[in-house]
């Protein structure tokens, strides 16, 4: 098993805890990392479908909780927004689609921590629809969709509880786009991973989610989410240098 291998379980399973404990987090924490091992595309690609994965297992737990309505004024501009952002990512060289990742990671994290110490509360529903399409266009092109409902989140004041169960389906859904729309556009995005690599990622997932689960009962959210931005910011700025270095 190659270090790089070894480096993407590690994340996936890593990744799977922070997003049961926190509600997200998975994408933002695994994307640089995978960007830094697998490429650009492909990094994505895995991003997506380990998103995909960790939100259904996660929703099955939570669905009492959703609030749906929200759901759908979220996910369909999303989804809308999804289609051009990915015809623009296979536009892009791995390079710089790597460096726009890494990018748009950092300005997500940064905007969470601003808005944190901000006072300023939206209501509504057109910024509710534009953070969807926001956050598709973001998943299409880094696979990271959280931050731009997280920053909604917190402008809003939505409740943590209803706001980490939604956002489970809403994964769910935009992932299930972006992958439709990536597979549509060029089906070689798929990377080279053997069945027994992708029987391992699932189970890690789902041995991350177990952990996270019990893990969750003596996590406070604020020191989960600390610690999740600061190894987001690590991996993010990682990603970059090197994005920039393969320039």
């Amino acid at each position: 098993m190659s270090v790089g291998l070894i480096a993407v379980l590690v994340a996936v399973f890593a990744g799977a805890i922070a997003q049961r404990i926190a509600g997200l987090g998975f994408a933002l924490f695994v994307a640089p990392f995978l960007v830094m091992v697998l490429g650009a595309h492909e990094g994505v690609i895995v991003v997506l479908v380990c998103g995909l994965v960790s939100s259904a297992i996660i929703m099955a737990r939570v669905w009492a909780d959703v609030e749906w309505s929200s759901l759908w004024w979220l996910a369909v501009p999303a989804a809308a927004a999804t289609v051009p952002a990915a015809f623009l990512a296979r536009r892009l060289p791995p390079a710089p689609l790597a460096i726009v990742v890494s990018v748009l990671v950092l300005a997500a994290l940064v905007i969470s921590l601003l808005l944190h110490r901000t006072e300023f509360t939206v209501r509504g529903r057109l910024p509710m629809c534009l953070t969807g399409v926001i956050s598709g266009a973001t998943n299409a092109l880094a696979g990271v969709s959280g931050p731009a409902v997280s920053a909604y989140a917190v402008i809003s004041r939505w409740p943590q509880r209803g706001f980490a169960a939604t956002l489970q389906p809403y994964f769910v859904l935009v992932n299930v786009v972006a992958l439709s729309v990536k597979f549509a556009v060029d089906p070689a995005q798929s990377p080279s991973f053997g069945v027994s690599t992708w029987l391992g990622i699932v189970a890690l997932i789902v041995a991350g989610v177990v952990v996270g689960d019990r893990c969750q009962r003596y996590v406070r959210d604020h020191h989960a989410r600390i610690a999740l931005i600061v190894m987001s910011f690590i991996g993010a700025f990682a990603a970059l240098v090197k994005g920039i270095a393969d320039l």
